[in-house]
C-alpha cells in the first residue's frame, strides 16, 4: 500500500487519482478480456487461424494501452492540452495519408498499415479533438476576443472533411454530436443550435444521397430487405440469451455472427451471460458517464469542466451507437464497444481518452482549496 506521508510522484498519483473511474476502466478492459474467449475463436477458425489468435491479440494489446492510460494520467492540465494537440497534428496527418495508401475493407480506406501494424488514426483523433476544441470553447469564454468558437468550427470542419472522405459517417456523427454537447455547454446561442441543427440534417440526407453504401445501410434498417445476416443473427443471439445467458461458451449464434469480436460482442455477451449481465454493463457506461459529469460540474475551470465533459460524452455516444445497433435500434455501424471490443488502434485510443480523463479529474492542491472554501461558504465558517 502507498503511504499517505509519502511525497513521491507515485503516491501523489495514487492519493489524487479517481480510483473508482480508475477500476471502472480496468474492470471493462477485463469484461473486454473475457468476452474475448467467447466471442473471437469461432472468428479465428473460420480464417483459418488459431482459435485463440484474436485473444492473445486482445491480452497484447490491452498491456501497452494500460501503460498509455497510466502514463497520461500523471500529466497535469496543460500537459493534457500540449500533448492533444501534438496527436490531433499527427492524427490529422495521417488521416489525409490515409485517402492515398491506407488499406481498403469493406469499401473503407480508413487505415494505415506502419511496420506490420494497422492504426485507424481517426480513432487517435477523437480525444485529441475533443480537449483541442474544449481549450479553444473555454479561451473564447475567458477572452471573447479570441475567436476560439470559429476555430473549433473549422477544426470540426476539417475532421468532418477528413472522416467523410473516408467514408466513416458513424465517427462523423459520433465527434460532431459530441462537438455540439460541448458547445452547448460553453453557451452557445439558441438561434445557432437550430441553425448547426438544421445543417446536421441536411449533412444526413446529403450523404444519403450521395454515398451508396450509407443509403444501402438505412434502407436495410428502414425497410429489413437486402444483406441483414448480420443483425438478424446478432437479434437472435441476444433472443436465445434471455434473462440470464446460456453459460459461458455455451453459445451458438454466436459462431456465424461475422465481427462478434468487434462491432457485435455485445451480442454475444447477451446470448452466453444474459439480458442481466448486459444492463449491468450499460449501468457501467452510464455510471461513467454520470460521474464525469458530475466532475465537470463541480469544477470552475472551463477548459476542465469542458474537456472532461467532452470525453466522457465520447466514451457515452460510441458505446449507445454500439449497443444501439446490436439491438437494431440503428441503422448498422462498424464501431467498438469502448474498451470491450478486439482491436488494437480502438483500445488504445480509448486509453488516451481514460488516461486524459483520469488527468483532468485528480484532486490537485488548487482544486482541494475550492471545495474547503465552498465548505466554509456554505458551512458560515470564516475562511482563513
Amino acid at each position: 500500500m502507498v503511504s499517505r506521508v509519502e511525497r513521491g510522484p507515485v503516491a501523489d498519483w495514487f492519493w489524487t487519482i479517481d480510483r473508482l473511474f480508475l477500476g471502472i476502466f480496468i474492470l471493462l478492459m477485463g469484461i473486454g478480456l473475457m468476452l474475448s474467449f467467447a466471442a473471437s475463436p469461432a472468428v479465428a477458425e473460420r480464417l483459418g487461424l488459431e482459435s485463440f489468435h484474436f485473444v492473445k491479440r486482445h491480452g497484447v494489446f490491452m498491456l501497452p494501452a494500460l501503460s498509455v492510460m497510466v502514463g497520461l494520467s500523471f500529466l497535469s492540465p496543460r500537459q493534457v492540452r500540449r500533448t492533444a494537440m501534438v496527436l490531433l497534428a499527427v492524427s490529422l496527418i495521417m488521416m489525409v495519408l490515409v485517402l492515398f495508401i491506407g488499406v481498403e475493407v469493406k469499401g473503407g480506406r480508413r487505415w494505415l498499415s506502419l511496420a506490420g501494424l494497422t492504426i485507424q488514426p481517426s480513432e487517435f483523433m477523437k480525444p485529441a479533438f475533443v480537449v483541442i476544441c474544449a481549450w479553444l470553447f473555454a479561451e473564447h469564454a475567458r477572452q471573447p476576443e479570441i475567436p476560439g468558437n470559429l476555430f473549433s468550427v473549422l477544426l470540426l470542419g476539417i475532421a468532418v472533411a477528413l472522416l467523410i472522405a473516408q467514408p466513416d459517417l458513424g465517427q462523423t456523427i459520433l465527434i460532431s454530436t459530441v462537438w455540439g454537447a460541448m458547445f452547448f455547454m460553453a453557451g452557445m446561442p439558441w438561434l445557432l443550435i437550430v441553425v448547426l441543427g438544421g445543417v446536421g440534417v441536411l449533412g444526413v440526407f446529403g450523404a444519403y444521397y450521395t454515398l451508396p453504401h450509407v443509403a444501402g445501410r438505412i434502407d436495410r434498417f428502414l425497410t429489413g430487405e437486402g444483406d441483414t445476416f448480420q443483425v438478424d443473427t446478432a437479434r437472435e443471439a441476444i433472443i436465445r440469451g434471455d434473462w440470464f445467458g446460456q453459460g459461458p461458451g455455451e453459445g451458438i449464434v454466436k459462431r456465424i455472427i461475422p465481427d462478434s469480436h468487434t462491432d457485435f460482442i455485445f451480442s454475444v455477451a447477451a446470448e452466453e451471460f444474459g439480458i442481466v449481465f448486459c444492463m449491468a454493463l450499460v449501468a457501467i457506461f452510464a455510471f461513467l458517464v454520470l460521474r464525469g459529469l458530475s466532475h465537470a460540474f463541480g469544477e470552475r475551470n472551463d477548459f476542465n469542466r469542458l474537456a472532461v465533459s467532452g470525453l466522457v460524452l465520447l466514451l457515452g455516444v460510441q458505446s449507445l451507437i454500439n449497443i444501439g445497433v446490436n439491438l437494431e435500434l440503428l441503422p448498422a455501424k462498424g464501431m467498438t464497444l469502448p474498451l470491450i471490443s478486439y482491436g488494437g488502434s480502438s483500445m488504445t485510443a480509448i486509453c488516451v481518452t481514460a488516461g486524459f480523463i483520469l488527468a483532468l479529474t485528480r484532486r490537485r492542491p488548487e482544486k482541494r482549496a475550492q471545495e474547503r472554501g465552498l465548505f466554509r461558504s456554505v458551512s458560515g465558517v470564516p475562511a482563513e
